[in-house]
């Protein structure tokens, strides 16, 4: 094992063969981290944004936040519902793009392909830049430099999902898990010390007067709803993620749809019950935001006083741990991992959803296959590569960032909630069982409530959000759904152009004329002429360029002294340029006849070593990359293993060694052919 394939096999673990796919399978309790981890973290920032919101009316937007939280958490248990129909009816994993090409056809599809990416890579953004400004209420130090560090966060993630999604999610699921415990032991003891022994709790901001835009003052009639559908988009922030457990059905274990429902409706049911809890006890508790932008200010007795920004997270701990500094800290930490953790999500939707867009060929085919952890390696680095530039370019600033999240996943629950009733309505006009259309017709009816309700916030999110920032979100839908399309495109026209023909295994050329090129007299170009002569060619010729005049001397009298049977041709190259002066000879030779060729043999030398490929074989790499573009011309390298040769074979020979001792790598093939009865 050489250095790479060390380091390598150091930060992803070792390779997994294609028969152990089965180990890969998650039960519902790794699932849950796994899947549900961006959504259920949602219940970190979702209620921020909307107080943040709600800040710009000053005190009397506060006192609807409760209603937004309730809007936000029926929308919420739609969709759930909703997106049980679709594990159950679409088990095969593409979701929301295989509802809306099936139902709707590819376009349709390829709409929300481009808005699930899009968002994937803003669940990333979103969520490390929302860890990253929970850890400054304990890391003071990382601020100024969010966005670096956000950075250095999606890179650690990116190299833990390399070693797989099964590994990935056994070390996700503790801090998942302590979060659940943190969050709900937070609310349940919050709600007790208020309500059950009476205590007044009081947020640290609570004592504060909030002075709001003058945009909303006063906040009545137009400006009232335009700031309520706001901070009602910004709340739906928390239904990010929901859709992931369809893209996801494939990694369940058996039975596959039955698992990932019942994951959905527990995902449903903790979501909301925390993000109902943490908005009830920042009503309870006073708890208020301030638009860190400065749209909006607190006062102190009618001054206005600078206060630090503190999450709704961090400010709820401290007031209900205050005699308990072990479960502030607690909650704190768990919450900023696992908002860090939220971006794992998107490690396991965005990979599998760009496999299958491949598959279909509306991405490169280098996204499609696995890699040697069964990961779909390729596309994990290209979503870290994505958020990585997100959170450099905006520092990690989650209110900038929010702005264009939640358009792309609502545009992608309406189209596929549409196609969900198309769907069922296809499948009820055969339908004869009684007891499977009356299940029809209920699934039908939980997705047109789906249709409705997510095609409602869609336009608010839309209204509400477009000029803020979420232009840019729909913006890039439209390159990617229009990238997409042409890579399409480009798909069909080569197949179109390399489709076999009637004629085509059956028609060689009449005549094929050997071309060699010489550079030197030595071993490597008479192995080329011995090659080039074997192979009985309709003519062959010997060709040198002539760059200096006393080389070429040289090279004429070493080849007159080989007392070959062959000619050497010297071309004349005023500019003492090789490259251009061969292939205008080549071009010159050849034929109007389409099916006479041209084949032209190439000495290279096999070295052992990179930096010994720097020293050799560039003039042969231009000279063959040019005629690769030639028309009737082929062009073959006749190799020379220079004696550092051995050392790159040894490695081969040892990487080999190596994969034929692990289990099913090989061997079980080559039995097979050696079994009793198997046709040779």
């Amino acid at each position: 094992m050489n250095a790479t394939d060390f380091v390598k096999r150091l930060l992803v673990g070792r390779k997994l063969a294609s028969t152990q796919l089965g180990e890969t399978l998650l039960p519902k309790r790794i699932a849950l981290p796994v899947f549900a981890s961006d959504a259920l973290s949602s219940v970190a920032y979702a209620p921020d944004e909307i107080l943040l919101t709600l800040s710009l009316a000053g005190m009397a937007g506060f006192a609807f936040s409760w209603e937004i939280a309730l809007a936000v958490a029926v929308v919420m248990l739609i969709v759930v519902m909703s997106y049980r129909q679709t594990v159950h009816a679409y088990p095969s994993g593409g979701g929301d793009y295989e509802v809306a090409t099936v139902n709707l056809g590819p376009n349709a599809g390829v709409v929300v392909a481009s808005a699930l990416l899009v968002d994937y890579v803003l669940t990333v953004a979103v969520s490390v830049s929302s860890g990253v400004q929970n850890a400054k209420a304990m890391m003071p130090f990382l601020a100024g430099n969010e966005g670096l560090w956000a950075a250095a966060v999606i890179l650690a993630l990116m190299a833990m999902n390399l070693r797989g999604v099964r590994e990935s999610g056994s070390f996700f699921a503790v801090p998942t898990y302590g979060f659940l415990i943190g969050v709900l032991g937070m609310t349940a003891w919050g709600l007790f010390r208020i309500l059950g022994l009476g205590e007044n709790l009081q947020a640290p901001t609570a004592s504060y007067e909030v002075v709001g835009s003058p945009a909303y003052e006063p906040f009545i009639g137009l400006a009232m709803v335009v700031l309520l559908a706001r901070a009602f988009s910004s709340g739906c922030a928390a239904l990010t993620g929901v859709e992931a457990i369809s893209n996801g059905v494939p990694a369940f274990r058996e039975p596959k749809s039955h698992n990932a429902a019942t994951t959905l409706a527990m995902l449903g049911g903790i979501a909301i019950t925390m993000f109902g809890g943490i908005v009830l006890l920042a009503n309870l508790t006073g708890l208020k935001l301030i638009d860190p932008d400065g749209h909006s200010h607190f006062l102190d007795t009618g001054v206005p006083v600078d206060v630090a920004h503190e999450t709704v997270m961090g400010q709820l701990a401290r007031t209900i741990f205050d005699t308990f500094p072990v479960g502030f800290f607690f909650v704190i930490t768990a919450t900023m991992i696992i908002l860090f953790l939220a971006a794992n999500t998107a490690f396991n939707g965005f990979p599998v959803l760009g496999s299958i867009l491949a598959r279909d060929g509306f991405l490169p085919r280098m996204l499609h296959t696995r890699g040697d952890r069964l990961a779909y390696s390729n596309g994990i680095f290209v979503l870290a590569m994505a958020a990585v530039g997100l959170v450099v370019v905006f520092n990690a600033n989650v209110t900038a960032l929010i702005q264009l999240y939640v358009v792309g996943v609502f545009v992608s629950f309406t189209i596929s909630q549409f196609g969900m009733t198309r769907h069922w309505t296809r499948h009820l006009k055969t339908e004869t069982d009684p007891r499977n259309r009356a299940r029809m017709l209920r699934s039908r009816a939980i997705n047109t409530v789906g249709l409705a309700g997510t095609g409602i916030v869609l336009i608010i999110v839309l209204a509400s959000k477009f000029v803020y920032g979420a232009y840019q979100a729909v913006l890039a839908m439209a390159v990617l759904f229009v990238v997409m399309r042409s890579i399409k495109a480009h798909y069909q026209k080569v197949a179109r152009e390399t489709a076999v023909g009637a004629m085509d295994a059956r028609l060689l050329p009449s005549r094929v004329r050997a071309v060699i090129l010489v550079q030197e007299v030595n071993k490597p170009t008479m192995r080329a002429v011995n090659f080039a002569r074997a192979t009985r060619t309709s003519s062959i010729e010997a060709v040198t360029v002539a760059v200096d005049e006393a080389e070429t001397r040289e090279i004429v009298a070493k080849w007159d002294e080989q007392g070959l049977d062959l000619a050497l041709k010297v071309i004349s190259s005023p500019y003492r340029e090789v490259t251009g002066p061969f292939v205008n000879y080549v071009r010159g030779i050849r034929s109007d006849n389409p099916r006479d060729v041209v084949c032209v043999y190439i000495p290279e030398y096999i070295v052992g070593h990179w930096w010994e490929q720097l020293l050799h074989n560039q003039t042969a790499l231009i000279v063959r990359t040019r005629l690769n573009f030639m028309q009737g011309v082929m062009v073959t390298s006749v190799p020379y293993q220079l004696a550092s040769s051995k050392y790159a074979f040894d490695r081969a020979e040892r990487n080999s060694a190596a994969a034929w001792r692990r289990p099913g790598t090989g061997q079980v093939r080559v039995g097979d052919f050696n079994e009793p009865g198997r046709r040779e």
